[in-house]
C-alpha cells in the first residue's frame, strides 16, 4: 500500500512541477496545487497506513496517532484558500494585462502611464502591454465639458 501511494506521491509533485515551469499563469496556480496534494499525501503516507483504531478512549488500543491526520486537514484548508486568492490575483492579472503569459508581465502589470505618479493600476484601462485605442475625441469632449462647468460657476 505504502509503494502506491509513494507512485501517487511522485506522480502528483511531478505534474506539479511540469505545471509549474508552464508560462501560463493559470498552469502555475495548479501546480502549486498539485504539489500541496502531494506533500500532504506524503505527510499521511509516513505517518502510516495502519488499520488501527481510532483515538477513542472508549476502544482498547493500539490508537492511530492523530496528528498527522490534523496536520493535513490544517494544509487542506490552508491550501484551498491559497489556491483561491491566486486565482483571484490570476484573474485580475488576465484582466489589466489581456493575457496569461507569466514571462510578458514584466513590470508593467500594476503601471499606468495616465495616472498622476504612473505607478497604480487602472481597472477601466488595459496596461500598458496592450496600448488602448485613441481617447483624444473624450478627452476633447472631457476638456470641452470642464470649461462649459467653469463658466457656469464664475
Amino acid at each position: 500500500m505504502e509503494t502506491l501511494f509513494a507512485v501517487l506521491i511522485g506522480l502528483l509533485v511531478a505534474a506539479g512541477v511540469f505545471l509549474m515551469l508552464s508560462r501560463t499563469i493559470i498552469r502555475v496556480v495548479l501546480g502549486l496545487a498539485f504539489i500541496a496534494y502531494g506533500v500532504n499525501l506524503a505527510i499521511l503516507t509516513v505517518s502510516g497506513l495502519r488499520q488501527e483504531s481510532p483515538p477513542l478512549l472508549t476502544l482498547e488500543g493500539p490508537y492511530v496517532d492523530p496528528l498527522p491526520q490534523a496536520l493535513v486537514l490544517t494544509a487542506i484548508v490552508i491550501g484551498f484558500g491559497t489556491t483561491a486568492l491566486l486565482l483571484t490575483v490570476a484573474l485580475r492579472a488576465y484582466q489589466v494585462a489581456g493575457h496569461d503569459d507569466v514571462a510578458a508581465f514584466g513590470d508593467n502589470l500594476a503601471r499606468n502611464p495616465d495616472a498622476p505618479d504612473g505607478q497604480h493600476a487602472d481597472p477601466e484601462h488595459l496596461s500598458p502591454d496592450t496600448p488602448e485605442t485613441d481617447h483624444t475625441d473624450e478627452t476633447e469632449i472631457q476638456m470641452a465639458e470642464l470649461e462649459r462647468l467653469r463658466r457656469i460657476t464664475r
